[in-house]
């Protein structure tokens, strides 16, 4: 019998009540954990943690994540640049290496900004103070209300609603989806200031896939870069790999907003998918899609 793909939900934060801890992704674990292959069996097996250092201030399981037996890492950057130390990054550089597949997400100005040290995929992740948008003429705030964030802040709608995405073409297989009217992902969850990605320089293997657009200024970003299996300059086949714009997208609070927030989070909710919840299938339909996608060949 074919195993289960290995998940790690993994946020870059040790477990803090008030903050965006991985008891606040429930909702995407158990729907992870509730997909079925083609026989029936479950397709995935799921584990969920946060940041647990060891006493050279390294994380127990990225440090060494090479060595484990997950077949994907879903790095949740919550962090405001602490979150990784360079031990935990090389280990997750070496698990890409070995073909392990990333999931990686950040969220508006430095929210995330450890990712920045991860090798490839860190690079395609834009943030204020660290490896900013390289057209200058983003580097400005998108989102006016709330005025104690700075950009990249990109307003796609309130926490709890969702947002109309632009597919680009050729239409990638993660953005499929059969049930739909036109058989592709139409709906993310929307948030107030989503952070920025992109292409890196140089990187041939990546493409952006999804862009959204601001309901403030109206201007499309980026909400979601694909890796695509590729050799690097050691011999290595390095595994897929997905940079998105914000963690909101798979949060439980932008999927049920019952679920609640931390405190500090300022922006009155919507109410898009209490009114439609039906709309929820299509970033459901998404995270099917990405599991079977990163998983090692």
């Amino acid at each position: 019998m074919k195993r289960p793909i290995h998940i790690l939900l993994q946020t870059t934060i040790q477990p803090t009540a008030d903050d965006w801890h991985i008891g606040r992704f429930s909702l995407l674990r158990e729907h992870l954990s509730s997909l079925k292959d083609e026989a029936g069996e479950p397709l995935c097996e799921v584990a969920a943690r946060d940041i647990e250092r060891d006493e050279a201030g390294n994380d127990l399981v990225l440090s060494r994540l090479d060595e484990t037996d997950f077949d994907e890492l879903w790095l949740f950057a919550v962090d405001t640049g602490e979150g990784m130390t360079p031990e935990d990054c090389a280990g997750v550089t070496r698990f890409r290496q070995r073909g392990g597949g990333i999931f990686s997400t950040r969220d508006h100005q430095d929210l995330g900004s450890s990712l920045c040290t991860l090798g490839g995929i860190g690079r395609a992740h834009f943030f204020h103070t660290k490896n900013p948008e390289p057209d200058e003429s983003r580097q400005q705030i998108d989102d006016n209300v709330t005025k104690s964030i700075l950009w990249p802040n990109y307003h796609s709608g309130s926490n709890g609603d969702y947002q109309r995405i632009a597919v680009c073409e050729p239409v990638h297989e993660l953005l499929r989806n059969p049930d739909s009217s036109n058989g592709v992902i139409e709906l993310f969850p929307a948030h107030p200031h989503e952070g920025a990605v992109g292409v890196p320089s140089g990187e041939e293997s990546a493409r952006v896939i999804a862009t959204g657009r601001s309901q403030t200024t109206g201007r499309d970003f980026n909400l979601v870069v694909a890796f695509e299996r590729t050799g690097d300059s050691h011999g290595h086949t390095l595994g897929r790999a997905i940079a998105e714009s914000s963690f909101h997208h798979l949060v439980d609070y932008n999927w049920d907003t019952d679920q609640g927030c931390p405190s500090f989070l300022e922006e009155p909710p919507g109410d898009g998918y209490r009114k439609e919840p039906h709309a929820l299938e299509d970033i459901k339909a998404y995270v099917r899609n990405a599991a079977l996608w990163l998983a090692p060949e």
